[in-house]
């Protein structure tokens, strides 16, 4: 083979190959390493990196590999003085670790002094499920919830009549045979192993599903719901996956996030329209996500910075199916954008970006999705700050 034709030859194999790999950030190879990742905002701490900068691309959380945890939960959110991003991370072995912002005790570490690294909840162990709202955590251990953090709502399900803060978990007074909790904006969630819920807190825009909006300080089941094997817990309100595929929603409506084609608040669960053949639901701030049997996705509710992903900034109050998302296994997201976990591995994101948290590199608006990490990473699911601007995976 000539010269000429040896490079005629590898110059045309290499523009083949760029064409047919895509373009991905340079930090996106760092998600090959073991460690859970985080980015975008962190006054707070709430990316766990030991600092309080902002993270452009996923960060290592400090110290805890992705392979030792079971289930990671985002909290808080805001901005300014009203800041207070957190997180918690269950680890397999049943102990907690939880770092960020802790101004009513939402660590669980007996303090209310901020950390920007991971500290295991002292004496807590034997946990099987967690999950952070606005400024306080539940946690599952033995069949039985604990709860911490603010109590402003009553939050905490104590029955000790009083709105103090507990800065170390506390027992939430009588539910037992519980399999999994969602913490929201000042209320609770249980999900019990007979497929009933029950909630307590905040019952503001009908989101206790009781048929009032009283405030509870003690657990209520929810009437005439039975069969429910998921729930997906918003800012204010409430998702159920039923055991035939049918999905159930109760609280605030405002932005469309009850997908039941009205605007109007609802103290009584109602069916998402159009939904059937469900297999698992996601609850971001004010948007939700189903996941078809067919692997298809379907989104609804708050759209004003496209984080449904449609290709419109209009809030929809049905569902929307996205033909694009194929491959979701996990969906999160916070005030204003949603990132996904693929089947491939890879994480990618859609909606605002003014604080990178899309994870990008950039803190550039997309008009569709963006690559936080490539294929390959590892990654299964993905997690972020209730309200707020932060996200990880892992």
């Amino acid at each position: 083979m000539s010269p000429t034709l040896r490079s005629t030859l590898l110059a045309a194999l290499t523009a083949a190959t760029a064409l047919a790999v895509p373009c991905l950030p340079a930090h996106a190879a760092a998600g090959t390493d073991p460690w859970v990742r985080a980015w975008g905002e962190n006054a707070q701490g709430q990316l766990g990196n030991g600092s309080v900068l902002a993270q452009q691309t996923p960060a290592a959380v400090t110290g805890i590999a992705r392979d030792d945890v079971r289930e990671l939960s985002g909290g808080g959110g805001g901005a300014g003085t009203a800041a207070n991003g957190f997180a918690v991370a269950l680890l397999k072995d049943g102990t907690v670790k939880s770092w960020g912002s802790n101004t009513t005790g939402q660590l669980g570490n007996g303090t209310t002094t901020a950390q920007s690294f991971p500290a295991t909840v002292v004496g807590l162990s034997g946990v099987s499920e967690v999950s952070a709202g606005l400024n306080h955590v539940l946690a599952v251990k033995g069949g039985r919830v604990l709860a911490w953090g603010n109590n402003a709502a009553k939050q905490l399900g104590t029955g000790q009549d009083t709105t103090s803060p507990y800065k170390a978990p506390i027992p939430v007074q009588s539910l037992d045979k519980v399999k999994d909790v969602g913490a929201g904006c000042d209320f609770s969630v249980a999900l019990r192993q007979d497929g009933t819920v029950w909630t307590w807190g905040k019952g503001d825009n009908g989101r206790l599903g009781t048929g009032s909006n009283t405030t509870r300080e003690t657990p209520q089941k929810v009437p005439d719901l039975t069969d429910v094997e998921s729930v997906a817990v918003g800012c204010e309100y409430v998702l159920a996956l039923t055991a035939d595929g049918i999905v159930k929603a109760w609280g605030k409506g405002a932005e469309g996030q009850l997908g039941n084609d009205s605007t109007t608040d609802s103290n009584k669960p109602v069916d998402v329209a159009y939904l059937d053949a469900v297999a698992r639901i996601f609850a971001t701030s004010a948007s939700g996500f189903a996941v078809l049997d067919d692997g298809s996705l379907a989104g609804w509710g708050k759209n004003t910075d496209r984080q449904l992903g449609d290709g419109t900034n209009a809030n929809r109050t049905t569902p929307v199916v996205l033909d694009t998302l194929k491959g979701v296994q996990s969906i999160s997201g916070g005030v204003d954008f949603t990132v996904a976990a693929l089947d491939d591995g890879s994480v990618i994101g859609w909606g605002a970006n003014g604080a990178a948290q899309l994870g990008d590199g950039t803190t550039t608006t997309p008009t569709g999705t963006t690559v936080a990490l490539p294929p390959g990473s590892g990654i299964t699911q993905v997690a972020a700050t209730m309200t707020g601007k932060s996200a990880f995976a892992y």
